[in-house]
């Protein structure tokens, strides 16, 4: 090359057809798959996450709004999802997949306690109870049912109700525990509060429901109040 001729050799550049995240994207996968993300910060796993419905944008910013407008990582995936829509950036497609990871960890933690008798696997089903409940806005009544062996039968959600209360029948529990055949069942309700210390409706309705279970020959385990971060056993504190 002669002397003083300008060089053509050019310089690296980005590729038009590769965003500037597009490497960032492979290098979290790369470290997500060294330990299924275990040292990874909550915000980058949202990121990854947002990718699945948003493959053409940049998630990490709306990452980090989620996690700032819902706290944490487990107010983000239970947030619901009309207050998630409010978030700049996130449209219907990119709600389901968050929704995905509550559905999926809710049959995960459910299918754990259905696999052998609940009073024996406690710690699972408390843990399952605030999956499904901790986060709720409004009071919800649920309803396990069990067998003779005490392994569930059915899981429902009897009755949703208003911040601070919840109506319930104790016909109608009865009713249903006679049409699943029940042996004993377990009362669970959800403070929005999250505080789980019983009200004095809350203790003369599980008085109600165990009088009543009483006389067909149905045993109340216990009645659980779920809040934000603990929970209040019944029977644990003497009420039942």
């Amino acid at each position: 090359m002669t002397e003083g001729a300008p060089s053509h050799r050019s310089k690296k550049t980005v590729s038009p057809d590769k965003p500037h995240y597009a490497g960032h994207r492979s290098r979290l996968r790369e470290r997500f798959m060294r330990d299924l993300g275990a040292s990874m910060e909550d915000y980058e796993i949202l990121e990854m996450l947002l990718t699945l419905a948003l493959p053409r944008v940049d998630t990490k910013p709306i990452a980090k709004d989620l996690l700032n407008r819902f706290g944490n990582f487990a107010g983000v995936i239970t947030a619901d999802p009309i207050d998630l829509a409010k978030t700049k950036g996130i449209k219907e497609a990119s709600i389901a997949p968050i929704k995905l990871v509550q559905t999926a960890a809710l049959r995960l933690a459910r299918q754990q306690i259905m696999e052998q008798p609940v009073i024996s696997s406690w710690d699972k089903l408390i843990s399952y109870l605030h999956i499904a409940m901790s986060r709720e806005k409004v009071e919800h009544l649920r309803l396990l049912f069990l067998d003779n062996k005490n392994r569930l039968i059915a899981d429902e959600v009897q009755q949703r109700g208003t911040v601070n209360h919840t109506p319930l029948y104790p016909r109608e529990v009865m009713k249903r525990a006679l049409e699943l055949h029940a042996s004993a069942l377990i009362l669970v309700h959800n403070h929005p509060s999250g505080d789980p210390t019983p009200s004095r409706d809350d203790i003369h309705m599980t008085n109600e429901i165990r009088d009543a279970a009483e006389k067909l020959g149905i045993r109340l385990h216990d009645h659980i109040i779920i809040g934000r971060n603990e929970q209040t056993s019944f029977k644990a504190e003497g009420l039942l």
